[in-house]
């Protein structure tokens, strides 16, 4: 096979991948990882052994590898992102989501951060968000738009 099999490979499962059929896409990077095993194309397979598969945890241990090798790379924190909200685990998510934004602007993964609806810590931390004081200064600030 030529060394440029793997991409084609990762092109199609990609293209497959952006128009939901999460199915071929897995095929197309389980085939492209056989050949090349590219953090990039980890990512991707990653995403879609939890969502075709229900194999989270091995998910998370891939894409979190991608993460370690390709630090900047904010497609492998998307990915685990995305991860994190298929199990529906909120506060991971969030994280990843955030730790991908720390090395840039990626309008994708600020979509997913507003889709959740990312809360902003409460005015007075050493108290509950639902101690009457946070509310009632959360409430204030919000209707003079400073929050």
């Amino acid at each position: 096979m030529s060394s440029t099999e793997p991409e084609k490979l990762f092109a199609r499962g990609l293209a497959a991948f952006k128009s939901n059929d999460t199915l071929s896409a897995l095929v197309l990077f389980e085939k492209a990882c056989q050949l090349d095993y590219n953090p990039g194309f980890v990512s991707y397979l990653a995403f879609c052994l939890a969502k075709e598969r229900g194999q989270y945890k091995k998910a998370i241990a891939l894409c979190k590898e991608s993460v370690e090798k390709e630090p900047a790379n904010q497609a492998h924190y998307l990915n685990l992102g995305r991860i994190h909200v298929l199990m529906g685990n909120k506060p991971d998510a969030i994280l990843a989501f955030r730790e991908g934004l720390s090395y840039g602007n990626c309008p994708e993964l600020s979509d997913h951060l507003e889709r959740l609806g990312a809360r902003k810590k409460p005015f007075i931390p050493f108290l509950k968000r639902n101690h009457p004081i946070n509310k009632f200064i959360g409430i204030i600030l919000g209707k003079l738009g400073l929050r």
